[in-house]
């Protein structure tokens, strides 16, 4: 059994953060609200609608971008169309728009292979993102990114996520990364993974590298921490020694 008790809730346009060890269940939730992969108990709702196969109004991105090489940066982003038979000018505008909000308006007619991997994985959100889903799945999307490309990711995706409106389920192992994207970060156990804990990170809407700094920030990444046993509260603990005042002799 992958889950156990995983259950929660989110908002449209919420940000909820999947935090847990590898293995212990947290693709096969993505899956579950996917309506990809069966369950053997429990319910999905999405939009008041129970989830029991395939629907069209989420979006997917993994971890390897899964792009096509024989096609163009355009062109992979408007597959999802192609399969919708929505490919018309409309679809186009709307995909040359999202390359323009990821930076990428000069490279439509590039293949997969002139590109950094951080640029692939732009690529692959775009197409995730075409067809205006109202819930974008994210499976450790940035996991293969170096760090200073993945921080990139990172304000990349809360400035889209502003700007669809979209809500995002993102996993990740990463204790940092999830307090910085999550307005609500789910620790999950080992397998068969529960929800061990929900932090809802004191950070405010407007995140800048410079909270990864801050008292609130830390404090999250302690909690998380300590549910998933990488640290326990005795490693948290600041000693202090006050200092003697040397004696002075006459």
């Amino acid at each position: 059994m992958a889950l156990d008790d995983a259950s929660f809730t989110f908002e449209q346009g919420e940000f909820v953060a999947l935090l847990g060890p590898s293995g212990c269940g947290k693709t096969t939730l993505l899956r579950i609200v996917a309506g990809l992969t069966g369950r053997t108990s429990g319910t999905v709702r999405i939009g008041g609608r129970d989830v029991n196969g395939p629907y069209g109004d989420y979006g997917f991105v993994f971890q390897a971008p899964g792009l096509m090489p024989w096609r163009s940066v355009l062109d992979n982003v408007l597959f999802p169309m192609e399969i919708l038979k929505r490919n018309d000018a409309a679809a186009r505008k709307r995909a040359r728009d999202l390359l323009t909000l990821v930076g990428l308006e000069a490279f439509e007619r590039a293949r997969p292979h002139q590109l950094s991997g951080g640029m692939q994985q732009r690529v692959s959100l775009c197409r995730a993102l075409i067809h205006e889903p109202k819930l974008l799945l994210m499976d450790e999307p940035f996991g293969a990114l170096d760090e200073l490309t993945r921080l990139d990711m990172n304000d990349l995706l809360l400035d889209v996520r502003k700007k669809t409106g979209a809500a995002v389920l993102f996993v990740t192992h990463s204790i940092s990364e999830a307090v910085y994207l999550g307005d609500k970060v789910l620790v999950f156990s080992r397998r068969p993974a529960r929800v061990a804990l929900e932090i809802r990170p004191d950070l405010g809407s407007n995140r800048h590298r410079g909270m990864r700094f801050d008292e609130a920030f830390a404090q999250a990444q302690r909690e998380a921490g300590e549910a998933l046993g990488v640290i326990t509260p005795h490693d948290t603990t600041t000693h202090t020694t006050a200092p003697r005042a040397q004696e002075a002799h006459p």
